[in-house]
């Protein structure tokens, strides 16, 4: 990430997500909040965000576009709630992203699958350059 108006827009999207539902849940509001930090937005600017909803950027490196994927999928299972809008939402986020349709839903069922809901980052990788080969 290199500016702070590409992070800006990577909470935007968060938010906009987490609220797909219609509630923002503790879990999902704690878990942007721990985002905002590690890319260094303060608690200020992220409560901003939440009022003013805004157009979101388009990630340009893949790598990126990734990890905003899993960042997403991650707040999807962060209730433990997981909704059908949520679910239609990230699909079409994630194709909007570009990026591999079979790779997003091999990524979210071992989420799905996994007893923590996490997947390392070189399986994460790996499903998403099977189709590159």
């Amino acid at each position: 990430m290199e500016t702070t108006q590409e992070k800006i827009s990577l909470l935007k999207e968060m938010i906009s997500f987490a609220l797909i539902d219609g509630e923002l849940h503790d879990r999902e509001y704690d878990f942007i909040e721990i985002v905002a930090y590690e890319l260094g937005i303060d608690k200020e600017t992220l409560h901003k965000l939440y009022e003013n909803k805004g157009e979101v950027n388009i990630i340009k490196d893949e790598l990126n576009r990734i990890c905003q994927f899993y960042r997403l999928a991650l707040l999807m299972r962060s209730d433990d709630v997981l909704h059908e809008r949520e679910r239609v939402k990230i699909n079409e986020i994630g194709i909007n992203m570009g990026l591999d349709p079979y790779a997003m839903k091999r990524v979210l069922k071992l989420i799905e699958d996994s007893p923590n809901h996490m997947v390392d980052g070189q399986t994460l990788i790996r499903l998403f350059s099977e189709q590159l080969n």
